[in-house]
C-alpha cells in the first residue's frame, strides 16, 4: 500500500455493518489507515466483528466493522440505521485526491463549507462502476481539522 498523504485524526464512536466485512476493511483499514485491534465473534449476537482502535488510552475510539455470521438471522448487523460518520482529517484536499485515485466514490459538490464552518466532503454510501468503493451504505463526512485542534504529535 502506498503512503497516504493525509491522516485521520479523530472520530466519534461508530459501528457499521456489511454482508461482506472485507469491503469495509478495504476502505477503513487499507485506504483510511485505521489499525485493527482485535476480532470479536458472538453467535448470540450474530456478529463477526473487527474492532479498530483510533487514538490511545482515554482518547481511544472504537470503530466496529460488523458482518453477520448468518445474514438471514437477527440481529441483522449489516443493516445499520446510520446517517453518517464524521472524521477529522489533517489534509482534506490531499485525502480526497488520494482516495479518488484509489477508486473511492464521493458525493457531488466536492469540498465545501460544512454546517460547523469547516471544509468538508463526503464519501458516497455506495460505489458505482466508475468508483467502486464507497461507505458500504454509510455516508462518511471528511472534515478538515483546524490547526491546533489536535496535538501535532499524533501519528
Amino acid at each position: 500500500m502506498s503512503q497516504r498523504p493525509f491522516r485521520i485524526l479523530g472520530v466519534q464512536q461508530i459501528a457499521v455493518g456489511s454482508p461482506d466485512r472485507k469491503r469495509l476493511e478495504k476502505l477503513w483499514c487499507d485506504l483510511l489507515g485505521i489499525p485493527a485491534h482485535k476480532t470479536y465473534i458472538n453467535t448470540n449476537e450474530n456478529v463477526n466483528e473487527l474492532i479498530l482502535h483510533l487514538g490511545k488510552d482515554s482518547s481511544c475510539v472504537e470503530i466496529d466493522l460488523m458482518q453477520p455470521i448468518d445474514p438471514e438471522k437477527s440481529p441483522k448487523v449489516h443493516l445499520p440505521p446510520l446517517n453518517h460518520i464524521g472524521l477529522w482529517v489533517d489534509k482534506l484536499q490531499e485525502a480526497m485526491n488520494y482516495l479518488e485515485q484509489k477508486g473511492v466514490r464521493f458525493t457531488p459538490g466536492g469540498i465545501r463549507k460544512g454546517a460547523s464552518g469547516y471544509p468538508v466532503c463526503f464519501i458516497h454510501p455506495k460505489g458505482n462502476e466508475e468508483s467502486p468503493l464507497g461507505g458500504e451504505g454509510v455516508l462518511i463526512e471528511l472534515v478538515e481539522a483546524p490547526s491546533g485542534l489536535f496535538d501535532s504529535s499524533i501519528k
